[in-house]
């Protein structure tokens, strides 16, 4: 019996279980996009946990840490630090605001083209991020059952869990499913981080075996200061304004529980970017010639079969957690900010929940492409959330300086934004920076300003409202 294939297959029918449990509470469009906003503070620290813990922070870590080192685990660690930051200065305003998307926000307070120009950034930002975890889905059961799946037969199997439990249960299917998720995430990654390191005779004989040009324990590693600083810079951007933890923020049950549920999840999320880093090194030793990305999920491969099945459809479980609810996000923004803003504004919540469900349909087979002609999973992952600066900026603006804030400030700054990313990626001589996220912010910068005196008309004074 192969119990590896057991364990997934048992995985796979426990996700689609509880989509289909939690179904008939997905009827109306707030219950399926918004778990009927009744969230409590142990969902919401496993839902952004199982956000940030995907295919980056387990797959995407061990590929850094097998070729710069222990420091990888750093990325874990910013994304952590964003979730604080969201708890303490966005989190209850979001809860606590009849806004459910950054754009609809941007509209309220700014103009319609403020509106239509974010939600094209945050849609695709949610592309890329849910085309990076079918990259890692195809990794890991390629190499936990190369026998049935190819790496790209692995990707589209993914593909179609991802969709499918996403399609039926909702905001709800992830939310309880982040439970199981997070769960087998810390028991398999931890048992297997232990078992590894005492099967290469401890860390010490590690760093004895691993090639001499890198350190490879230090904090910096191979990475560099300027890089670590980036990642602690994007993950802290991002977080505030990305539709996935807004989301996550705004089907809370109340303020209090939002807040709290993202404190939480921080102290989640940053021991396991520790553990995948030290496996990934530990890889570098045993299969030196190895593509990096796969360098995970072969060292896990190694160990006892109940152990790496486990573990395996740990890291499978991970990327089910953050695809979901990041797909889920890519459905909203398309949904909310296009469809019902734009196309039909009159639709009924019966329609508008289809609606939803098609989008999701659209965008998960779109990201497939995606996910086949993506490289490097932190290094796309991290350009790609560069794109929230303008966001974020614009927002923190908005709430904590209005004075400053003028008609057009959302359209300009997002649109300096965007082409300052883009430039970045076609023209090679533009990147003087370690990170585009440190050209992000000062072109974001210099050009808020710059509209702040040119443009005479200042923003609406908009009343918050409570949402029940």
């Amino acid at each position: 019996m192969n119990i590896q294939l057991v364990i997934i297959i048992t995985y796979i029918f426990v996700l689609f279980g509880i989509s289909i449990y939690v179904k008939r509470r997905t009827e109306s469009s707030t219950g399926f996009l918004f778990a009927g906003r009744k969230l409590t503070t142990l969902l919401v620290a496993t839902n952004i946990a199982g956000t940030a813990i995907g295919a980056a922070s387990t797959i995407g870590v061990a590929e850094n840490a097998y070729q710069f080192g222990i420091a990888a685990g750093w990325y874990n660690v910013a994304w952590a630090a964003g979730a604080v930051l969201m708890a303490m200065v966005a989190a209850e305003k979001y809860r606590e605001m009849d806004c459910t998307t950054i754009p609809e926000l941007f509209e309220r307070y700014y103009d319609k083209k403020g509106r239509a120009i974010s939600v094209l950034g945050m849609i695709t930002i949610q592309l890329v991020i849910t085309s990076l975890q079918y990259i890692a889905g195809g990794a890991i059961l390629s190499s936990l059952l190369p026998g049935i799946f190819s790496f790209q037969g692995g990707m589209i199997t993914s593909a179609i869990v991802f969709i499918g439990t996403t399609l039926i249960g909702g905001l709800w299917s992830s939310g309880l499913s982040n439970i199981l998720s997070v769960t087998l995430i810390y028991i398999g990654v931890l048992i297997s981080t232990v078992t590894t390191v005492s099967n290469q005779g401890g860390l010490s004989s590690m760093a004895a075996a691993l090639p001499s040009n890198i350190d490879w324990f230090s904090p910096l590693g191979g990475l560099g200061l300027a890089t670590i600083i980036g990642w602690f810079a994007v993950m802290m951007t991002q977080t505030i304004t990305a539709q996935g933890p807004v989301q996550v923020a705004c089907s809370a049950v109340d303020g209090k529980a939002a807040k709290r549920g993202f404190l939480w999840g921080a102290l989640l999320m940053f021991p396991v970017g520790f553990s995948c880093a030290i496996m990934g090194m530990a890889a570098r030793v045993a299969h030196p010639g190895m593509n990096a990305t796969l360098a995970l999920p072969q060292m896990i491969m190694g160990l006892d079969p109940i152990v790496s099945g486990l573990t395996l459809a740990a890291l499978w479980a991970a990327d089910v957690a953050t695809a979901c609810h990041i797909l889920l996000a890519a459905g909203t923004l398309f949904s909310q900010d296009i469809y019902k803003r734009f196309i039909n504004p009159n639709v009924s919540d019966k329609k508008y929940t289809i609606v939803n469900r098609y989008s999701i349909l659209g965008l998960g087979i779109l990201t497939l492409w995606f996910a086949f002609n993506a490289v490097g999973i932190v290094k796309t992952m991290l350009i790609g959330l560069s794109l929230t600066t303008a966001f974020t900026l614009v927002f923190l603006f908005t709430m904590f300086a209005p004075s400053l804030c003028r008609r057009n400030s959302a359209f300009y700054t997002t649109l300096a934004g965007m082409i300052a990313l883009f430039a970045w990626q076609m023209f090679p001589a533009v990147q003087i920076f370690a990170h585009p996220i440190y050209m992000e912010w000062l072109v974001c910068l210099i050009t808020f300003f710059i509209v702040a005196a040119v443009d005479k008309e200042k923003i609406k004074v908009v009343e918050k409202k409570a949402v029940a």
